[in-house]
């Protein structure tokens, strides 16, 4: 198809995000938006109206857009928990979706929607979520690195989510700090990106082993600390932490280490990066002694493909991951963030918190398999006489 009708379901912040990414490409046209707020699909519509589009009807339901527009492709920047019942219902209707991160709080339902996109992945609808960091530019050039075998075998690894949120950030809202809305705290709202990463570069987990607590809050659920040591297929170790504890506020920090090379990605920068078949012998001098390649290895990716049109948006990191799904829509491929990726973020998450509780080890695969649906997860202290 020359060019795609799309539809943005919610019409907030994100909502606008997505409005302004997809103006970005000359082959999507947004022709709907649906929000059960008109005041919020009206002021997206003036918004997309003022910036030189077509100003695009607006909708309270998806059925009801579906019934009066041609519509290709359903952009879903609704609130979590709609996030399953919308994405069965756009599948249904043999539209392409693309849903807004989370993909859901609650792993069951998100093997539901999961299960959906494989059998509409047969069909040759794209369904993906936003996962913007893996296409950051230090992101792509790790990514690539290990695909080639660069830095040999890897070996461990270090994410680290070390933020602050006041006690004021957790009482702004009653359903901040829930398990019931939120999914859990430090790890599920500020850290499942990391933990996506983390995925992507290491492999598929074999065994999760967590602690968390709740060390600098009050009046919340769940934690605003967690430590987790995991294993992974290929036999790489790697530390999982996370925490809304780190006063004023640090930054977030992958560390990849292999027997042929190494990185280092802290707050989206590539830091450091040094492979042996780039840089000669490898050295025993640690980091400075290793040789830092890594301005040589991001001008293999043009800059301009990583900046912001507009920064007040910061639509970025969803133009560079909209790209990769138009051009899986047209080429009839699966995008580059499936659905799966990012239940195996969820489940990796929920391993910790299963862990935790328990007092134990857990597998991932039984995760997965649902072993643990049934067990009531619980913070720190607590989590001893509950398990």
């Amino acid at each position: 198809m020359s060019t795609l009708n799309v539809a943005i379901t919610g019409c907030g912040v994100i909502g606008r995000t997505h409005a302004v990414a997809l103006q970005s490409f000359p082959d999507a046209r947004i022709v709907a938006l649906v929000d059960a707020i008109p005041a919020a699909s009206e002021a997206l519509a003036d918004f997309i109206g003022n910036q030189g589009g077509q100003r695009p009807p607006q909708f309270s339901t998806l059925s009801d857009a579906f019934a009066a527009v041609d519509i290709d492709l359903v952009a879903l920047a609704t609130p979590s928990g709609l996030h399953i019942q919308q994405g069965l219902e756009v599948l249904a209707a043999g539209k392409h979706v693309v849903i807004e991160k989370p993909l859901d709080v609650d792993l069951t339902r998100a093997q539901e929607i999961e299960a959906a996109a494989k059998e509409a992945a047969g069909k040759g609808i794209v369904a993906s979520v936003i996962s913007q960091h893996r296409f950051d530019q230090s992101s792509v050039a790790v990514a690539d690195a290990i695909a080639k075998g660069r830095f040999g075998r890897l070996t461990s690894a270090i994410a680290s989510v070390a933020w602050w949120r006041s006690q004021g950030y957790y009482d702004s809202g009653d359903w901040r700090g829930t398990w019931a809305m939120d999914g859990g705290g430090a790890l599920m709202n500020q850290g499942v990106h990391t933990v996506d990463l983390l995925l992507w570069f290491m492999g598929r987990p074999v065994e999760i082993h967590a602690h968390t607590a709740r060390l600098a809050h009050e009046r919340i659920e769940v934690e605003d600390t967690a430590v987790a040591t995991v294993t992974f297929e290929n036999g790489g170790l790697a530390v999982l932490h996370a925490t809304t504890a780190a006063y004023p506020g640090l930054t977030v920090r992958v560390q990849l280490m292999g027997s042929e090379g190494s990185a280092v990605v802290d707050n989206d920068r590539l830091e450091y990066f040094h492979s042996r078949d780039a840089g000669g012998e490898s050295a025993d001098m640690g980091l400075q002694g290793g040789g830092n390649q890594a301005e040589e290895e991001l001008a293999k990716y043009p800059e301009e493909d990583y900046k912001a049109a507009d920064p007040t948006t910061y639509p970025a990191g969803h133009v560079r991951q909209y790209r990769d799904i138009l051009a899986a829509i047209a080429a009839g491929r699966q995008p580059g963030v499936t659905v799966s990726d990012a239940v195996n973020a969820l489940a990796a998450v929920r391993a910790v918190y299963v862990s935790a509780t328990l007092g134990q080890p857990v597998l991932f695969d039984d995760v997965l398999a649902g072993k643990y649906n049934d067990l009531e997860v619980r913070t720190g202290n607590n989590a001893a006489e509950s398990a």
